[in-house]
């Protein structure tokens, strides 16, 4: 999960790493506003000082695409963020500022934890040069290596801000905790202006609460029944074909859709029910079959760790409690394959296909508009 520059710096607050004075803003007013507050004057001649108003999406390379702009006064905030708020930045909607105080800058240096991959460790990267061009400065890039057990306990570590990026680098199980541009203020302070954080979804389970503070959710967009099933914790794309599927894993749902257009039908959905989904059979096939113009449905299961009968189970009882009265197409592999099999002839008498490219067949033909009629394949 990549987060935004402004929770990055909440983040780097926390441990003590210096970020400038802002306000997170999500209208026009409340850009002028935070201005105000922040010290931008009254929108006249008198004295003021000077503001940046940042685009917060999790995409890099703001500075280019138009996404920072500087201010000298508060009307000057509102109006930036007139025109960044609603706007698409690097594919992303923007829904929310950053109004921050600008620094005084002596100059701009670069600092991150990562993973080098090809190493297998964590490594700092150092610059005495920062900002927007800094992909291009890789030879002056610093790669110190980092004790992969304990990155923090690494001799050779500058303590202060270096030691405290490390810290929160393994706190949050981040793939990657940048500052760039690290500024050297006229002052002789050091600030971050900008930072990067993307923390590791696999580590998802030890870092719940930082995942949940962070993340927004699905967003409220799509069908009605696309944010029912957002909001059931169910990944639902409605595509307007006649062949609905429902499938283990996002790879096998997709191979399943493929094969439909194969055999000359069309695919209703991207539903999968893989993981702990199965137990969220009952509402998810009753979405899929709610959706205008379904007239067929593939079920595809194949287990490897996931076992294919307990899945098939969850589907059962699904089919049971709804009784829909169109044809279904089953295709079970891998396993628990067997006791699938005994599942669907014994509660449903259903006959499961020998593969997914027959189960496929079967549903598309059914969904033909000739084949409309009649009962499960």
């Amino acid at each position: 999960m990549r987060l935004t520059e402004a929770q990055a710096k909440l983040l780097f607050a926390e441990r003590n790493i210096p970020v400038p004075r802002s306000r997170l803003v999500t209208t026009p007013a409340e850009a002028e506003a935070a201005a105000r507050e922040l010290g931008g004057g009254d929108g006249g001649p008198a004295r003021h000082q000077a503001m940046v108003v940042k685009g917060q999406v999790g995409s890099g390379g703001r500075g280019k695409a138009g996404g920072v702009v500087f201010v000298e006064n508060p009307i000057g905030a509102a109006r930036a963020a007139a025109r960044l708020l609603g706007s698409e930045l690097k594919g992303e909607l923007v829904v929310a500022v950053l109004v921050e105080e600008a620094i005084d800058v002596a100059a701009e240096h670069y600092l991150s934890v990562t993973v080098d991959a090809s190493a297998g460790r964590p490594v700092v990267m150092r610059s005495g040069r920062g900002g927007i061009e800094v992909e291009a400065m890789v030879d002056e890039i610093e790669v110190f290596p980092l004790d992969p057990v304990d990155p923090a306990s690494t001799p050779g570590i500058a303590d202060g801000l270096e030691r405290s990026l490390v810290e929160l680098f393994v706190k949050c199980d981040a793939l990657i905790v940048e500052i760039n541009p690290l500024a050297v203020t006229t002052g002789g302070g050091l600030v971050a202006l900008d930072g990067k954080i993307e923390l590791d979804d696999s580590a998802r389970f030890r870092q719940a609460a930082l995942h949940d503070r962070f993340d927004p959710g699905p967003a409220p967009t799509g069908s009605e029944r696309e944010r029912r099933a957002a909001e059931l914790g169910l990944r639902l794309i409605e595509l307007g074909g006649e062949v609905a599927v429902l499938a283990n894993g996002a790879g096998l749902t997709m191979a399943t859709m493929d094969a439909v257009v194969a055999a000359g039908g069309r695919p209703a959905n991207f539903c999968e029910i893989g993981g702990d989904a199965y137990t969220k059979a009952t509402p998810a096939l009753e979405l899929v079959l709610a959706q205008p113009g379904v007239r067929s449905l593939v079920v595809n299961f194949c287990g490897a760790f996931a076992r294919c009968d307990v899945m098939t189970e969850g589907v059962v009882e699904a089919w049971e409690r709804l009784r829909p009265q169109l044809p279904v197409a089953f295709s079970v592999a891998g396993t628990g394959r067997d006791a699938a099999v005994d599942l669907l002839r014994s509660r449903l008498g259903v006959e499961p296909h020998p593969s997914m490219e027959a189960a496929v067949r079967a549903a598309v033909a059914a969904a033909a508009p000739a084949t409309t009629e009649g009962s499960e394949v």
